[in-house]
């Protein structure tokens, strides 16, 4: 009897060690692979964005992904500095028009039209400025600018992380999609944000490669008031 216990027991250790080893192989095959993933997106969009204005050349079409203007009761710093960023490459002359494009989900909830006052505060002219009201996400917001917007080519504004996954959705779309960088947010809020990010790029591989994922709105073509798509860089 005590022999037959000793097995038992000698089965279940054995079946509980390879389990162990199973489930380390996983995750070191997941971890690799999300790295491997982040390093491809970081690869494809190199040489794509840019941090000056003079660096681009001739007028782009902008594509300006939203957030909203308050986190926590505070200013949000990526709401701030995307404006910035568009308003500087308007007041250099470096866009003939902008797409603002973000969530709407209320009455009390607007993220396009407050980035629409934001500009406009900043100098820049409210009939170039187009305002997005279904880009709920990265995806949505690239992907309707060609389909809704007319677009192939566009300069998506916002900061580097989101600018290279931007760059990714569009390629894979048909489209050409460079980058301009806002400047970035430092401290616990810019570390969690990059946290998160590993999370959307795997996301954003799975909508591409295996769910086929599509904007969730779609609608009529827009029109833009602006002469053919966005010049290269």
């Amino acid at each position: 009897m005590n022999e037959k216990v000793s097995t038992s027991r000698k089965k279940r250790r054995r079946s509980l060690r390879i389990l162990g080893r199973s489930l380390i192989l996983l995750f070191v095959v997941g971890a690799c692979t999300v790295l491997l993933l982040q390093y491809q997106i970081v690869a494809q969009a190199r040489g794509k964005t840019f941090d000056d204005p003079q660096q681009l050349s001739g007028k782009h079409v902008a594509l300006v992904f939203g957030c909203d203007d308050r986190f926590q009761n505070r200013e949000n710093l990526y709401f701030k500095y995307r404006m910035e960023a568009v308003a500087a490459l308007w007041h250099a002359g470096k866009l003939k028009f902008i797409i603002v494009s973000g969530d709407n989900r209320s009455d009390y909830y607007n993220e396009p039209q407050k980035m629409k006052r934001a500009l406009m505060a900043r100098g820049v002219p409210a009939d170039h400025i187009a305002c997005d009201f279904a880009g709920l996400r990265t995806l949505d917001s690239v992907v309707r600018a060609k389909t809704i917007f007319g677009l192939h080519e566009c300069l998506v504004v916002s900061q580097r992380f989101q600018n290279e996954r931007a760059i990714k959705i569009g390629e894979v779309h048909g489209m050409v999609v460079r980058g301009f960088n806002a400047r970035d947010v430092s401290g616990p809020a810019g570390r969690k944000t990059k946290w998160r990010e590993f999370a959307a790029r795997l996301k954003m591989w799975l909508d591409l490669y295996v769910l086929d994922t599509q904007p969730r709105h779609g609608g009529d073509p827009i029109s833009l008031p602006i002469s053919g798509d966005a010049s290269s860089p």
